[in-house]
């Protein structure tokens, strides 16, 4: 603990009809904590982002001190945080600038900030209204605040962890939003031993053993009675119901983090299915149209009629598809549906930076090589509307769904898409561990199982950045193989596919 907080806890319990300490004591434990990552699984309301805000004035205007970085969720609090740090500032005497507003540049786009500094040491508090893509270059003390609600807290923790190495800090602080969330698996890491770090976990009857109803009467100027704090706590309880485990009592969720548990999804995944990844320069867009055809269809011919060649002529086989041009993927997810009623990947094509038209080649030769082929669903989203579009024309619109993905259409689907999961009605996804977190950024947002509007894997220089891609393919091709289709008799040519199989056109 620092030694004004320490001078200030002394002077208190020094005196007897002193007022409560100024911190409480969950707030003077983790103030006290120095090591170099700390996390606190709270409750909500106790109060920890105020004691974190006097630290930090401590870190940033002590002679010798560091600049410090507090992330937030909204601007709300970033304000909030900072009004608090001047608070502290001035109770410490410290010589401090007024709150300026600002703007930090986070690749492409501006993040409003809100700056302290301090002269005495030349270094500054800023409070970030939204939480950065990238901490690179930055040194000081982190602070992310409710990390467990972060779109990739996973990212944002490994460009944080770079303080550690030049002696700063980092500090974490959340309610919970789930088991299978990275927050709580980071919480886990370091209780297993398998990462450094302390944990700190701080529960709303805890908090309130320590005094904090005695400090929200305070602060209210009511006189505090033992009755008034069994109502006060009754009713918090009531207010939160069902979610009061997770949001005052500090037990997250199961599945309110991710939409899918990691052990699904694991389960359901076989090293057997094949996975086809093709990526293209940026420079094989501008070759002549009959180049990049013979060229693909040589890739084709090579990474895909040997899985094709493959599939049972017997079966009904779909597709779904999920749509990407530059900066994320197009994916292609091909089941067949078993005798036992259970829908198999059999081939997932990943593709990445290929032309509009290279698209359609692929997946036109896939498709016509499918055996009684059954159903397609397509992302119709903004450019993926030309792919699906041309889809349709070749296949038949009543084969070939064309879908704009939206809200009505995830509360409908999605339920069924993990019960098809849970039953094992779907299975045999390829054992990848970039599938894996495609579908583990599947995230309940509003009540409502869906993508966050964020890239949720980045890229590396290895391994290309992804936005779910592979659940949304997953997904709709799962969608695809329950809908009511009507066999077509014929392709838009006017001749029958080579796979073509009588029975697709007559009735049993």
């Amino acid at each position: 603990m620092t030694g004004i907080h320490s001078t200030l806890l002394a002077n208190d319990a020094a005196r007897g009809d002193a007022p409560p300490p100024v911190l409480l004591g969950y707030q003077q434990k983790w103030v006290a904590d120095d090591s170099p990552l700390k996390i606190a699984e709270k409750s909500r309301r106790v109060g920890l982002t105020w004691a974190e805000a006097s630290d930090d004035v401590l870190i940033a205007a002590a002679e010798g001190g560091t600049n410090v970085f507090y992330i937030g969720p909204t601007q709300d609090m970033a304000l909030e945080y900072i009004e608090a740090c001047a608070m502290w500032a001035r109770a410490y005497d410290y010589a401090a600038g007024q709150i300026e507003e600002g703007i930090f540049q986070d690749g492409d786009k501006e993040i409003k900030t809100y700056k302290i500094d301090f002269p005495s040491s030349g270094r500054r508090i800023v409070a970030l209204s939204s939480r950065p893509t990238n901490l690179r270059g930055k040194q000081g003390v982190i602070v992310i605040d409710e990390a467990a609600f972060h779109p990739d807290l996973k990212a944002l923790l490994k460009a944080a962890m770079a303080m550690l190495l030049w002696g700063d800090k980092v500090r974490i602080i959340s309610t919970h939003d789930g088991t299978d969330n990275a927050f709580n698996e980071l919480i886990q890491e370091i209780r297993a031993g398998r990462r450094k770090g302390a944990v700190h976990r701080i529960t709303f009857r805890e908090a309130i053993e320590q005094g904090l109803y005695r400090r929200v009467c305070l602060r209210r100027g009511i006189d505090w009675t033992a009755a008034g704090e069994t109502a006060w706590v009754e009713d918090a309880y009531a207010y939160y119901g069902d979610d009061a485990a997770e949001e005052l009592d500090v037990v997250p969720s199961q599945g309110g983090g991710a939409f899918l548990t990691m052990s699904l999804i694991e389960k359901r995944m076989s090293p057997d299915t094949a996975l086809v990844r093709g990526a293209w320069k940026q420079e094989f867009g501008h070759l002549p149209d009959n180049e990049r055809w013979m060229e693909v269809d040589a890739w084709c011919a090579e990474n895909l009629l040997p899985h094709l060649l493959q599939l049972d002529a017997a079966r009904y086989h779909g597709f779904g598809e999920d749509f990407g041009r530059v900066a994320d993927l197009t994916v292609l997810t091909f089941l067949e549906e078993g005798s036992d009623l259970i829908n198999r990947v059999r081939l997932m094509v990943e593709l990445s930076n290929c032309p509009f038209r290279q698209q359609e080649q692929i997946l036109f030769y896939i498709v016509d090589k499918l055996p009684r082929f059954r159903s397609g669903v397509l992302d119709a989203t903004g450019n993926g509307a030309y792919l699906a579009e041309r889809a349709a024309q070749r296949y038949g619109a009543s084969r070939i769904e064309q879908l704009r993905l939206s809200e009505g259409f995830y509360i409908e689907h999605m339920p069924r898409f993990k019960a098809a999961l849970q039953d094992a009605t779907l299975d045999r996804l390829p054992k990848d561990s970039q599938i894996r977190d495609d579908l583990r950024a599947l995230r309940v947002i509003d009540g409502v199982a869906r993508l966050p509007n964020v890239k949720t894997q980045k890229g590396d220089g290895k391994r290309l950045q992804r936005h779910g891609d592979a659940a949304i393919s997953l997904f709709l091709a799962n969608y695809a193989m329950k809908r009511e289709v009507v066999p077509m008799e014929f392709q838009s040519l006017g001749r029958a596919r080579e796979s073509a199989q009588l029975s697709d056109y007559i009735e049993a």
